[in-house]
């Protein structure tokens, strides 16, 4: 009886010991995974921000409006405007511009 529970005690206390590696592993993948994403989305953002500057330094100040516009678009429509960008002369161009992605 005495050997029957220490071996239960055994087989106890290591499973609560691979139970806590496996609960940490767990964390550390969820912690990666999660700054992965949270440096994704601020890459994103910075993108757009300087896509921004990038406009306001050509066509000049920008309305609220369509500073909302362009930051509210996807990472793939962010790139395009990039380039698009060199082919504006007013903000009239901008504007429709982003109302071809509207249409589309």
């Amino acid at each position: 009886m005495q050997i029957t529970t220490s071996w239960m005690r055994q087989g106890i206390e290591l499973g609560i010991e691979q139970g806590i590696e496996r609960g940490i592993e767990r964390g550390i993948e969820q912690g990666i995974e999660q700054g992965i994403e949270q440096g994704i989305e601020q890459g994103i953002e910075r993108e757009k921000t300087l896509i921004l500057r990038q406009l306001k330094r050509k066509l000049g100040e920008i309305n609220s409006s369509l500073e909302t516009k362009i930051m509210e678009l996807s990472i793939d429509d962010v790139e395009v405007l990039g380039e698009a960008l060199f082919d504006f002369s007013t903000v009239e161009d901008l504007i429709n511009w982003l109302n071809t992605l509207i249409t589309l």
